[in-house]
């Protein structure tokens, strides 16, 4: 994959409007067939995050038959316990389901994801990967997953880098296969109708959205890294490393501080973004901004800053006139003005059109949502959805497209996200503002080759796809 992708050669993967009701068919080259079809699973990444996505794909076995064929962690004892695992646990050991029933016991065990695809007789059996790794091995498992035919589960954000938003993007339209990224907020009601009351008109044309986060709350900023250390035994460091620069082991890196290093995470940004700007994202069609422009705390381009603000410029299209959108990170929030005096809740969206504003608290609008400035909560119907995950089982079986699926939608909102990132590293000087042009149709931003690495991160040998 070269470091610059042609728009062209992306753009054909995402024909597809950002419309919230929509009746694109369902792809798949691997189709399982009727309500009762079998499905078998395999997981990458099995702790974290990954407990719950592989335990959703084995209930999903107990529903329609099928089995846990393969399962894969770069810690071996993470990797025993999963597959030493009775019952399913919802992360919550009260709310046991099926406790004696042992899902992932008869799973292939592996440390290195690469191996499940030299397998080709373990390859035949597998439907459908879960895959939920630190963002930097996002997405090779999961190319090589539906370049084979199968369907992918991938945990937000989709990618680590724009330029394989845009290539995830394609590969699922290509090999038509069925996809769904883990931003579950997608299928909530509460953020699904927010969308809808803005599609209704009710604040006029809006000019602004304002979307801050409580993260990071890991160790982010200058100097950041700690000394090397021996990598504890059962954990295989090198594969932990994939395609990213080798570096030596060090403490905090597994199993969750890695968010906030530049070559393993996205910062806050492209941890939690991928939820809370969903919702105006459906609604509004936050795509190719043409100016981005970040302040910071400062960081050192080895690990994110401790906060950030950053401003997107969006041009007009043919639902809606130019928008603004401000991400705040590390504490900062927007002023109080905005929420006509309310102290902004830990993480929320404001939406100021002409009419008035729409203030959602929360992540995924669950806190419901107010009407500000005079603005009215008009009557607005939406699709609800039987559950994230469901979702994405009932496209495998012959339903219509998830609604988070790759090409259609979270391929264009991962890209948007991680755009942010391109002026928060232009950005590494404290509270100095860098503002970075982006061209969509080149991917590239003017003037600014440097940031090239960053548009497309290179892979270590090995790794390549």
């Amino acid at each position: 994959m070269t470091r610059r992708m042609t728009r062209r050669q992306m753009l054909a993967a995402s024909a597809a409007s950002l419309g919230y009701l929509y009746t694109a068919p369902a792809f798949s080259a691997a189709k399982i067939q009727g309500a009762n079809g079998k499905v078998y699973f395999a997981g990458i990444g099995i702790k974290g995050k990954g407990d719950s996505d592989i335990d959703n794909a084995a209930e999903c076995t107990k529903i329609f038959g099928g089995e846990i064929v393969a399962i894969c962690d770069i810690d071996e004892g993470r990797l025993n316990e999963k597959a030493n695992q009775k019952g399913l646990y919802d992360r919550n050991p009260k709310k046991a389901k099926f406790p004696e029933e042992e899902f992932f016991s008869k799973a292939k065990k592996f440390t290195d994801f690469r191996k499940i695809f030299d397998d080709s007789s373990l390859l035949k059996t597998i439907d459908a990967f879960t895959v939920s790794t630190p963002d930097h091995t996002h997405t090779i498992p999961s190319v090589l997953a539906m370049r084979a035919g199968k369907h992918v589960y991938c945990q937000k954000p989709l990618t680590h880098d724009v330029a394989e938003a845009l290539l995830m993007r394609d590969e699922a339209k290509k090999n038509k296969v069925c996809t769904q990224m883990g931003n579950q907020g997608t299928a909530a009601n509460g953020l699904r109708r927010a969308a809808e009351l803005l599609r209704a008109g009710e604040l006029g044309d809006v000019t602004e959205v304002h979307v801050w986060t409580n993260r990071p709350i890991w160790p982010q900023g200058p100097g950041s890294r700690k000394e090397p250390q021996p990598a504890p035994e059962n954990l295989s460091w090198d594969l932990w490393l994939g395609p990213a620069p080798e570096r030596p082991y060090a403490p905090g890196y597994h199993p969750f501080a890695w968010r906030g290093f530049w070559d393993f995470g996205t910062g806050a940004l492209g941890d939690m973004a991928c939820h809370t700007l969903n919702m105006p994202y459906m609604a509004l069609a936050l795509k190719d901004p043409t100016s981005i422009e970040a302040t910071t705390s400062g960081h050192d381009r080895d690990a994110y800053p401790k906060w950030s603000i950053i401003t997107f410029q969006y041009p007009a299209n043919d639902k809606r006139p130019p928008v603004k959108l401000v991400w705040y990170d590390g504490g900062k929030v927007p002023s109080p003005d905005l929420l006509a005096g309310a102290k902004p809740s830990g993480s929320g969206a404001l939406i100021v059109g002409k009419k008035g504003s729409l203030y959602a608290p929360g992540d995924y609008a669950e806190n419901g949502i107010t009407m500000l400035g005079g603005a009215e909560k008009p009557k607005v119907e939406w699709v609800h959805s039987p559950g994230h995950f469901t979702e994405w089982v009932d496209a495998i079986k012959g339903g219509k497209p998830a609604r988070s699926n790759f090409q259609d939608y979270s391929g264009g909102l991962t890209e948007t996200v991680l755009l942010g990132n391109l002026a928060v590293y232009a950005a590494d000087k404290p509270n100095e503002a860098a503002k970075v042009e982006w061209d969509a149709k080149t991917m590239t931003v003017k003037g600014r080759t440097d940031l090239d690495p960053i548009i497309k991160s290179p892979y270590r040998k090995g790794y390549e796809i």
